[in-house]
């Protein structure tokens, strides 16, 4: 059973490391946005009046104006603030290896570039697996297997970046 100091002090070691947390993925949050969408800006707030210990919202800024609600995005912004929180949290808590299907899919061939950029080079200590049918994420993959269906049969070749050109 803890007694009354062990608990205080369990409860600050909590606030600490839950605030420390926050401002690391936070700033990342913002960094990340801002490279896949240059010239917007996005963090995490708590809600009006409250503690980051009741939560989190997503607050959005392209160009000078702050959205008041995800909504007013378009899909494709929607999953770029989507994907930057998954990095951000990525990167605070770095995996040797992660596994990406069809990220980009919702997304123009700028922001699919910005993104393979992105992987190479904030995540240069881990191996990344996507899945992707555009162009734009091949350019910064180191390698690359192509797989298609002939003949009933499926086939899988090994390709660099410059096969590609």
């Amino acid at each position: 059973m803890c007694s009354f100091n062990q608990s205080n002090s369990l409860d600050d070691y909590k606030k600490k490391a839950l605030h420390e947390t926050w401002v690391k993925v936070n700033g990342d949050f913002g960094q990340i946005f801002n490279e896949l969408l240059p010239g917007s800006f996005a963090k995490l707030d708590p809600p009006e009046g409250k503690t980051i210990s009741d939560g989190l919202e997503v607050k959005v800024s392209l160009g000078k104006v702050w959205k008041q609600s995800l909504t007013e995005l378009s899909g494709g912004q929607r999953s770029l603030i989507a994907l930057s929180l998954i990095m951000a949290l990525l990167q605070f808590k770095p995996a040797p290896m992660y596994i990406l299907d069809e990220v980009d899919a919702a997304l123009d061939l700028s922001h699919t570039q910005n993104i393979g950029r992105l992987i190479k080079t904030r995540f240069k200590g881990s191996q990344f697996i996507v899945v992707s049918l555009k162009d734009g994420m091949f350019q910064n993959a180191n390698r690359i297997f192509r797989t298609r269906f002939s003949e009933g049969t499926s086939m899988v070749q090994a390709l660099t970046p410059a096969d590609l050109k």
